[in-house]
């Protein structure tokens, strides 16, 4: 299996303070199985869909920080963590966690960017990263979502070989960053319709074959709905979260509506 190109997206996670209900939610929304063994990685708990493939994992928070919110964190995938860490300080980032291998799963660094916004980087070992995408209950899309794109764009572009191409559509700042032609991650320049108080942050997207059934379900189990549902040529999708305040969002791939945007 190839290695995944340097700055894609590899595995996604969230810490939770009461992580039996997290894994409640979890099931309910979109299916998800849990590895047996957590108890002996400390209880980070990987996911899977019905089909057995590893598709995130949700853990504990760690004594010391229960203080910190609920959130979902990105990992992009490195050949190098070490040499990563370095071009992310370099570039203003600041590292929350030096890199440090795990087992023999891989090595990781935890880092913000200049304006906050968390992220985690991840060198393969034997956990190569999400075993399915772009199918229900995997990931498909992320975005980091800035309150300062200069800072961001500037960033993100030193410390991972991103294209950067630029959405035609004059009512929201989005730009597309790609490797090798082919588009990973989405950067949107928050507005007022984002709450003060919400930093930059990346937001998740996970596959749904119903978007309304999907908020419907979340709000039943305690979760809230924060923006849409909205049709788009992507699908329809929603942003929501979950009973401890994780956001993520929601999207039904199948139900498009409009025609792609130009990038320029």
């Amino acid at each position: 299996m190839p290695a995944p190109p340097e700055g894609a997206p590899v595995w996604a996670d969230a810490t939770f303070p009461d992580l039996e209900a997290a894994k409640t939610f979890y099931a309910e929304l979109f299916g998800w199985n849990y590895d047996p063994r957590a108890a002996e990685h400390r209880d980070y708990t990987q996911a899977s869909t019905a089909g057995g493939k590893r598709v995130a994992a949700l853990s504990p928070q760690p004594p010391g920080a229960r203080d910190v919110p609920a959130a979902w964190n990105l990992y992009l995938a490195t050949p190098d963590a070490a040499a990563t860490a370095e071009r992310i300080t370099s570039a203003g980032g600041t590292l929350t966690r030096e890199p440090a291998p795990v087992g023999d799963y891989g090595t990781m660094a935890t880092a913000q960017d200049p304006t906050g916004c968390r992220f985690s980087v991840w060198q393969p070992g034997t956990h190569r990263g999400f075993e399915a995408v772009n199918e229900p209950g995997a990931f498909c899309w992320a975005e980091v979502n800035s309150r300062d794109t200069a800072r961001t764009d500037a960033f993100f572009t030193s410390v991972f070989p991103y294209e950067v191409r630029t959405m035609a559509d004059d009512h929201v700042d989005f730009d597309v960053w790609q490797l090798a032609g082919a588009p990973v991650l989405g950067r949107l320049r928050m507005t007022g319709d984002f709450p003060e108080h919400v930093p930059s942050h990346v937001n998740v997207y996970f596959v749904v074959e119903d978007c309304d059934a999907a908020v419907e379900t979340a709000r039943r189990l305690g979760g809230s709905l924060l923006f849409g549902p909205m049709d788009s040529p992507f699908g329809r999708f929603a942003a929501v979260g979950d009973p401890q305040g994780a956001a993520f969002t929601v999207i039904d791939v199948t139900t498009t509506e409009g025609t792609m945007p130009r990038l320029d």
